[in-house]
């Protein structure tokens, strides 16, 4: 269960790439691309989605923050694995 185990779908607009992976109960979007925190230096960005909004999700992303920029392929496999961890879901892409 790591990034590479998912298709990384091209973006146009803006320039990138993305996966959106479904927990169930959550969806961890993760992106790169020219707008992304830390997309340009070719560093990840995740975003947990609930209901279509974005959340909070403690132990994944900060008090009061619903991004978390500036990932290495390590860390979003680390986070893919939390998420497992947290909702007890094998993750699907969508």
């Amino acid at each position: 269960m790591k990034l590479a185990d998912f298709n990384l779908m091209e973006t146009k607009t803006p320039n990138g790439v993305q996966a959106i992976l479904d927990f169930g109960k959550y969806e961890l979007s993760i992106i790169k691309n020219d707008c992304s925190y830390g997309g340009t230096r070719g560093l990840y960005e995740i975003a947990v989605f609930e209901n279509s909004n974005m959340v909070e999700l403690p132990g994944i992303t900060a008090e009061n923050d619903t991004v978390k920029g500036f990932l290495t392929v390590t860390e979003v496999d680390a986070i893919i694995k939390k998420m497992y961890t947290i909702t007890k879901q094998e993750p699907v892409q969508i």
